[in-house]
C-alpha cells in the first residue's frame, strides 16, 4: 500500500524533506519544480509510513486505500508522473541552515502583508532565528487570499491557514492588522523601528481585455466577483447581474473554473461552505443555467491544471460540454502530445478534454462550456451587458511559442454578466521602485534594487510582488525562503541598520495613528466569533464581511 498526493496540493513541499526514503518529487532543487501542478509520490518506493500526511498542511495525502471515488484517479496519475521521471534517489544530507550568532542579537523585521507569502516568510524567520516580526495588513484579518481567495467549496485548501496560526502562537510575532502602511505608518517609519521591511503585498490588480464595451454594467473582474464570494470587505457591497441564463469567462485558469463551479453548483452545496451570506442569497436567486469558459488558445495550452478540470467530473447536476471539433489539433500540438516525453500532466489534460466532448448532456442539468481558440472582441449591450463577440483563432509558431492569432471568423453568444479572468497584476508599493512592465517591485533574489541595480539596504520583497503572478500557495515557500535567506545574509554580514525604535514605541506609534488596530487578541476574537457562528449553522464558518462588523467582532478580544 503507497500514499496518494491528490488534487489539494498546494506546492510547498513540506512533506519532501519529511519522506524517510525521499520518494515525493519534483523537489525544489529540481527544473520540474517551478512548473509541476503538483507534487507526487512513487508508489514503488512509499513504505507507508505516514510521515507526510502530517507534513502536508492542506490535508492532500490519502492512503491508497481510502481515496474516495472523486480521488481515486490519482492513484494512476502518482504513478504515471514516475514512469516518465524514473525516481533517482537523493538521500545526502539536507544542509541545516546557517542561524545568526547570538551576539548579533534579536533580528527585528517588519512585514507588509499577511497572505500566504508573508506568512511562509514569517515562520521561516522565527524557524531561523533570534527575530520579533511584526505583520502589517491593511485589513482586519489576516491570511489573504487564502481567507478572501481560495474557492469556498476547496475547504482542504484553507486548512494551510491552520498552520500558520500554529507556528505564530508566540509573541515574537505580533500583528498589525487594519493597519495601512503608507498611511497609517510610513516606509521610513518601518525601517527606523526594524532592521529590515519586507514587502509581500500580493497582486491586487487584474489585466483588461482591451476591448469596447468592457465598461458595461455586468461586466466585471473575476477578482471582484471571487472576493465578493468570499466575503472580502472592500467588495461585499458589489452586485452582479444574474438574472441572465448565461455567464461568460474570458480566460480558462483555475480562477475561471472557481468562477464557474460557483456559479452552476447547487446552492445548497455551497450553503456548507464559508461562503458569505449575501452571495450565497444571490445565488439562491441566480438564474444562470450555462457558462461559458472562453480561453484563446487551445486545449493543450489551457490555463487551468489537470486536478482542477479532473475536478469537474465529480460535479453534481453540472455537465462539462466540450464541442469535439474544439479538439482538433493544429500541427505542432499534436506534435507535443505525439511525443513519448510528453509531460502525463498535459497528456491528462486533452484526455480528460476527450472524455468530456464524449459525454451526453444529461437534460435538466447546468452547464459549463468549454470554447477554446476564441478572444473577446466586444462585450455588446445598450446601458448593460447583453453578449460577447468573439474572434475564432489559430496558432502560430513565434520563435518556438504557439501563440493565438486571431481569424477572420467570428462568433457570438447572449449573455448578462462578463467576468474577465485574465491574470492579475502587481500595483506599485509607495517609497518603493517599480518595474512597469512585469508588474513587479525590481529585484534580486527578494533584495529591492534601484533604479541603478543596487540593492536597497533593508529592504525585501516576497510572493506574487517579487515574481508576478504565478504558481499557488504552496509556490510561496520556496520563494520566501530564497527572501529570508538573503536577508539573514546581509544581517550576518552587518549590511542592515539597527533599529532606533523598539517594539514599544512601534506600537504607541501606531495605536496614536490607528485607535483601531486589531491585534492577535482582536483577530483570535474575530475568528472565534465566525466559528462559532458557523459551528451553530453547520458550517465552518460564518464570515463578517464589513469593516464594522470586524471591528465590532474585533472589539470582544479586548
Amino acid at each position: 500500500m503507497a500514499y496518494v498526493i491528490t488534487q489539494r496540493c498546494c506546492n510547498d513541499a513540506s512533506c519532501v524533506s519529511e519522506c524517510p526514503v525521499d520518494c515525493i518529487r519534483p523537489t525544489p532543487d529540481q527544473p520540474e519544480f517551478a512548473t509541476t501542478e503538483m507534487l507526487y509520490i512513487d508508489p514503488d518506493t512509499c513504505i507507508d509510513c505516514g510521515a507526510c500526511v502530517d507534513a502536508c498542511p492542506v490535508e492532500a495525502i490519502f492512503s491508497e486505500d481510502d481515496l474516495t471515488a472523486s480521488l481515486a484517479r490519482y492513484r494512476d496519475i502518482n504513478a504515471a508522473w514516475f514512469e516518465r521521471h524514473p525516481l533517482e534517489s537523493n538521500l545526502d544530507p539536507i544542509a541545516t541552515p546557517v542561524r545568526p550568532p547570538k551576539e548579533l542579537g534579536t533580528l527585528r523585521v517588519a512585514i507588509v502583508g499577511a497572505g500566504p507569502a508573508a506568512a511562509y516568510a514569517a515562520d521561516e524567520l522565527l524557524r531561523r532565528c533570534d527575530v520579533q516580526v511584526e505583520m502589517f495588513d491593511r485589513l482586519p484579518t489576516p491570511w489573504g487570499l487564502v481567507r478572501a481567495g481560495v474557492a469556498p467549496d476547496h475547504p482542504g485548501t484553507k486548512t494551510v491557514a491552520g498552520m500558520f496560526e500554529s507556528a505564530f502562537r508566540r509573541d515574537t510575532l505580533q500583528y498589525y492588522l487594519n493597519v495601512e502602511v503608507g498611511e497609517h505608518i510610513s516606509h521610513e517609519e518601518l525601517l527606523a523601528h526594524h532592521h529590515a521591511v519586507l514587502y509581500a503585498v500580493g497582486a491586487s490588480s487584474d489585466r483588461r481585455m482591451g476591448v469596447p464595451g468592457e465598461e458595461l454594467p455586468g461586466s466585471h473582474s473575476a477578482t471582484e466577483f471571487v472576493a465578493w464570494y468570499n466575503g472580502h470587505p472592500d467588495y461585499a457591497d458589489r452586485t452582479f447581474d444574474l438574472s441572465g441564463e448565461r455567464a461568460i469567462i474570458v480566460g480558462n485558469g483555475n480562477v475561471a473554473l472557481d468562477v464557474a463551479r460557483v456559479l452552476t453548483v447547487h446552492p445548497d452545496e455551497l450553503a456548507k461552505t464559508d461562503i458569505a451570506d449575501h452571495a450565497l442569497a444571490a445565488l439562491r436567486n441566480s438564474n444562470i443555467r450555462e457558462v461559458v469558459v472562453l480561453g484563446r488558445r487551445g486545449p493543450l495550452q489551457a490555463a487551468y491544471t489537470s486536478p482542477e478540470f479532473l475536478a469537474l467530473t465529480h460535479l453534481s447536476g453540472v455537465d462539462v460540454v466540450i464541442d469535439p471539433a474544439d479538439l482538433k489539433l493544429d500541427p505542432a500540438s499534436q506534435a507535443v502530445l505525439d511525443d513519448p516525453e510528453v509531460e502525463p500532466s498535459l497528456r491528462l489534460k486533452y484526455t480528460l478534454a476527450e472524455e468530456y466532448a464524449a459525454k451526453q448532456p444529461t437534460e435538466g442539468n447546468k452547464r459549463i462550456v468549454f470554447k477554446y481558440l476564441a478572444s473577446p472582441t466586444e462585450v455588446r449591450g445598450s446601458g448593460k451587458v447583453e453578449g460577447l463577440e468573439y474572434a475564432h483563432n489559430e496558432l502560430v509558431d513565434v520563435d518556438g511559442v504557439l501563440n493565438a492569432r486571431a481569424t477572420d471568423r467570428t462568433g457570438s453568444y447572449d449573455a448578462s454578466l462578463v467576468l474577465r479572468s485574465i491574470g492579475y497584476r502587481g500595483e506599485p508599493v509607495p517609497d518603493l521602485p517599480f518595474d512597469e512592465k512585469r508588474a513587479v517591485v525590481p529585484n534580486e533574489h527578494g533584495r529591492v534594487t534601484g533604479p541603478d541595480g543596487t540593492p536597497l539596504t533593508g529592504v525585501y520583497v516576497s510572493g506574487w510582488i517579487k515574481r508576478g503572478p504565478r504558481g499557488v500557495i504552496g509556490s510561496n515557500r520556496i520563494d520566501s525562503e530564497e527572501t529570508v535567506e538573503a536577508l539573514i545574509a546581509d544581517f550576518m554580514s552587518g549590511k542592515l541598520a539597527a533599529p532606533t525604535g523598539d517594539r514599544d514605541a512601534l506600537r504607541a506609534l501606531v495605536q496614536q495613528r490607528q485607535p483601531d488596530l486589531v491585534d492577535r487578541a482582536g483577530w483570535k476574537a474575530i475568528d472565534q466569533a465566525e466559528r462559532g457562528a458557523g459551528k451553530e449553522a453547520g458550517r465552518p464558518r460564518v464570515k463578517f464581511t464589513t469593516h464594522t462588523d470586524l471591528l465590532q467582532a474585533a472589539k470582544g478580544g479586548e
